[in-house]
């Protein structure tokens, strides 16, 4: 391309012929890249424009997101385009959605708890919201050693969080208040399966009571098994990561606790989860029910 420039940049002062033989390259091909030269300044002004979009819905989703999702933003936003082409133009800007490695372990185990059947078998799907939910316990790091602690409940429907609760203790009415949002959320839990791990808390007679007495059946993945309860590892992962980003801690307890909440708010209406074809949980809730809506009518 450098060669065919030198030639175009000369051709008033040498003849063309003369330097395509002198720089062995083929006149033709010469002529061919000078006539698609409109074609790539047109190309690299879109690219420009482009470029623009792809850095603005970068910073404002704080650099959390990657070609993909950038990508679905851009293509509800103005007008349809391919990842790939936002990846290529991410790179030469030297932009990169945030990943970072996790390490974390809050599940306490008795040795005299009860156990439950795992009904989930790692298959963390439902043909409808408010069917199978998972949930959790993770620790949030506070400056000066002390921690937080987020307990939620995730729709495996929508992947939609729909009860979450954060405190500075693990004790079980954590995990208790996440469900009863879950429950104000819904409407009715009645006939749900909740699944977790073996944590001291899910397997206390209190929770065991008040999942009884929300009509909530639980199932529990195998002792030390991670993979088992995935889906809620993931949310943990993915909150940490794009909440944290480059910090290990949290100043204070109160900034932890504006933080998180605002993210998961966020989380549940305007982040596009890649599970879901990169729609947020609300919306994609929302669409499942209008899709059903007009089965109904025309059935």
């Amino acid at each position: 391309m450098i060669r065919f420039q030198f030639v175009e940049d000369h051709r008033t002062d040498y003849s063309v012929k003369r330097m395509c033989e002198v720089l062995k390259l083929n006149a033709s091909s010469f002529y061919k890249w000078r006539k698609a030269r409109a074609v790539r300044n047109t190309k690299t002004c879109e690219d420009s424009l482009l470029a623009v979009r792809i850095l603005s819905v970068f910073n404002q989703f704080n650099g959390c997101y990657g070609a993909k999702r950038i990508a679905a933003e851009i293509s509800d936003q103005y007008e349809p385009v391919n990842h790939k082409r936002v990846a290529r133009l991410m790179a030469s800007m030297n932009l990169r959605g945030y990943s970072k490695k996790r390490k974390v372990k809050t599940t306490i185990s008795r040795k005299d708890r009860s156990v439950f059947p795992d009904l989930v078998t790692r298959n963390f799907t439902a043909d409808r919201p408010n069917k199978v939910y998972v949930g959790d316990i993770t620790y949030l790091p506070i400056k000066g050693g002390g921690n937080m602690y987020l307990a939620t409940v995730i729709d495996c429907f929508s992947r939609k969080l729909t009860g979450f609760a954060l405190a500075d203790h693990m004790r079980t009415d954590l995990i208790g208040e996440a469900l009863a949002m879950a429950k104000d959320q819904r409407g009715s839990l009645k006939g749900a399966i909740f699944h977790s791990d073996h944590g001291s808390v899910y397997t206390s007679q209190v929770f065991q009571q008040q999942c009884k007495s929300l009509g909530v059946t639980q199932s529990m993945g195998g002792v030390g098994t991670s993979a088992d309860n995935a889906l809620a590892e993931s949310f943990n992962a993915t909150l940490k990561r794009e909440v944290l980003q480059d910090r290990k801690v949290f100043d204070t307890m109160l900034q932890c606790r504006k933080e998180v909440f605002s993210w998961c708010v966020r989380y549940n209406t305007t982040r596009r989860h890649s599970y879901l074809k990169y729609c947020a949980p609300n919306t994609f809730e929302a669409q499942a029910f209008a899709l059903k809506s007009i089965s109904a009518i025309t059935a």
